[in-house]
């Protein structure tokens, strides 16, 4: 997982993004299709043509990163925006990553506390 630090922007770019692209090619994309810094440290995210290959470009104060992931199985949930950009929180960025639909994740519901069985009480009983 990338450490991303608070106040960070995640970019999703959409459309089809050539993954013969690298660091320099991406960044350009960056500055024209989204209008933004690439060196401004925030993550910039594009989709191969396939679905199931992201690059993510990231300047993380030291020097530009370039990451780069495929899923042995399944696609990325990736949005259809009209303007071309998507803005996700870090937290979306994880279940992105990891394959998960990350636009509508359920909390499972769990009980606060449990109802014990009193000794008096009698479970019903079959009849034959």
């Amino acid at each position: 997982m990338i450490p991303v630090p608070s106040g960070v922007k995640v970019w999703l770019a959409t459309g089809y993004t050539g993954m013969r692209r690298g660091l320099p090619g991406l960044s350009l994309m960056v500055q024209e299709t989204l209008k933004c810094d690439p060196m401004s440290g925030h993550l910039f995210v594009f989709p191969g043509g396939s679905g199931g290959l992201i690059k993510v470009i990231w300047q993380d104060g030291q020097g530009a990163c370039l990451f780069t992931k495929k899923l042995e199985r399944g696609r990325f949930i990736w949005p259809s925006a009209a303007d071309g950009t998507v803005v996700i929180t870090p937290a979306q960025l994880g279940y992105l990553l990891e394959g998960i639909d990350w636009r509508m994740p359920h909390k499972t519901w769990r009980p606060t506390s449990m109802r014990p069985i009193s000794s008096r009480t009698t479970l019903p009983t079959r009849t034959r």
